[in-house]
């Protein structure tokens, strides 16, 4: 479990329906959260990845949520996820 600080903070919230051939998912997962976790009001990561995968990350203020949301790599990633068909992608973002 995430260890965050005292409310108000916001999550951002991921959830994915898996398949049998993820393409590199999961090498891509885990560069995300280790980008997500260097960036400024990054507050931690909880996930759960079986036939659903679910990724709850929290942050600090919506700033530093929209600089994610505009990360370069972060942006290739979600690119990528599209273009090898990964279903129900959805991402919610404030």
């Amino acid at each position: 479990m995430a260890k965050t600080p005292k409310p108000p903070y916001y999550a951002v919230i991921f959830t994915s329906i898996r398949t049998a051939d993820d393409e590199g998912y999961n090498d891509m997962s885990e560069r995300m959260i280790a980008l997500a976790q260097k960036q400024e009001g990054f507050l931690g990561v909880e996930s759960a990845r079986e036939k659903v995968g679910i990724t709850v990350s929290y942050w600090r203020d919506l700033a530093a949520i929209s600089k994610w949301k505009a990360h370069a790599e972060h942006q290739l990633a979600q690119k990528k996820a599209i273009q090898i068909g990964m279903p129900a992608i959805r991402l919610g973002l404030p």
